[in-house]
């Protein structure tokens, strides 16, 4: 079998996943692959990673020891990762032997928060405005254009609400950038949604292409507290929003399960506003109320093989257990709902430590 046919074959059970990182969604991501007999090898830089809890075997190495990265993928039949910060060396040299997915102009392209808004305005669809700044200068100038209130964010790292900040003036703009040490930033204009949603979809090598029930997202301190199935969307709506990941996924060639995160304008407008490259928060509730949760169709996905039915049997609300909310799981385990608990040795504040799913029949419609 030639090199090309290796990397496109189909890891068959027995085989094993490689996945970049160890935190919980890693861990989901390894439990999914045991169900299809497939084996996992987790990566990551954590000497105590909550999937190392679960896999067949696991490195603790740096994201940037290359000897450790080309041991691992010579470990692995196919590679993928559970977070987007993927350092773009370590990927390049993972996707050199084992198929690597997302792939890496994929990858490149959500890393920068301008790169990523300037992607998607570029596939016709709606974002709030946008200015790159790289300058105090720049700043002023963005804020000049883009006018107030208006958040501003670092091109490139934070999530949960990390690395932003919201400004109503040309000088708490400027304040801003310099706060963060004056990193090439990115200015959007505040939207002022009715409320957000997100929708979760996976696409196979061979671009066929499904998704899951769009979200209803409420968050709480920029953190997900709860996703709620079906989301407070008309049917055309929700076929937009689907509509909009396929064009998202097509466009980079991708391959995998990613999220699309998008506000909902009072006037039923969707824009979009972050794009995950991977399993996404918002969809753990497919664990319990789908026929195939967003990590086995992850794990079907990079492994070559069929996806499965995104089909939706139950109405769904996902609670995020955040900090000292998981000490609680004696009283959750009592509940009618599904705990899942991520293994993390320390309890912190505004860390998600676990997550709960409740399921009622599903709703007409």
């Amino acid at each position: 079998m030639s090199d090309a046919e290796l990397l496109s074959a189909p890891v068959s059970p027995g085989g094993t996943i490689g996945i970049l990182g160890g935190g919980q969604l890693g861990r989901m991501l390894a439990m999914a692959a045991a169900r299809l007999g497939l084996k996992t090898h987790i990566y990551s830089d954590e000497k105590d990673a909550p999937a190392f809890q679960v896999c067949n075997a696991h490195t603790s190495a740096r994201y940037d020891d290359e000897a450790a990265l080309a041991k691992f993928a010579a470990a692995c039949d196919a590679v993928t990762y559970e977070f987007e910060n993927v350092p773009a060396a370590a990927a390049a040299v993972l996707a050199r032997t084992k198929p690597t997915n997302p792939n890496a102009d994929a990858l490149a392209i959500i890393q920068d928060r301008f790169d990523e808004k300037s992607f998607v305005a570029k596939q016709g669809l709606k974002t709030a405005n946008f200015a790159a700044m790289n300058s105090a200068e720049d700043a002023a100038a963005a804020f000049a254009k883009i006018g107030g209130p208006a958040v501003l964010k670092t091109r490139r790292l934070g999530y949960d609400g990390k690395g932003q900040a919201k400004v109503s003036s040309a000088e708490e703009c400027k304040t801003a950038f310099a706060s963060f040490k004056s990193v090439p930033s990115i200015l959007e204009q505040f939207v002022a949604f009715n409320f957000e949603a997100s929708v979760v979809a996976v696409r196979g090598a061979d671009g066929k292409f499904a998704a899951y029930d769009p979200a209803e997202n409420i968050h709480e301190n920029h953190i997900l507290r709860r996703s709620i199935v079906p989301a407070r969307l008309t049917a055309k709506q929700a076929d937009d929003a689907k509509s909009i990941a396929k064009k998202i996924a097509d466009a980079l060639d991708y391959v995998g399960v990613l999220g699309v995160e998008l506000f909902v304008q009072k006037d039923g407008a969707l824009l979009v506003n972050e794009i995950a490259p991977r399993v996404h928060n918002s969809g753990h509730w497919t664990i319990e109320a789908c026929v195939t949760s967003q990590f086995e169709n992850h794990i079907r996905a990079i492994a070559g093989w069929p996806l499965g039915s995104t089909k939706r049997h139950s109405d769904a609300v996902m609670e995020n257990l955040i900090g000292e909310e998981a000490a609680d799981w004696k009283a959750l385990a009592a509940k009618d709902g599904g705990l899942h608990l991520y293994g993390k040795s320390e309890i912190r504040a505004g860390r998600k430590m676990g997550h709960v799913t409740y399921l009622k029949p599903k709703s007409a419609g």
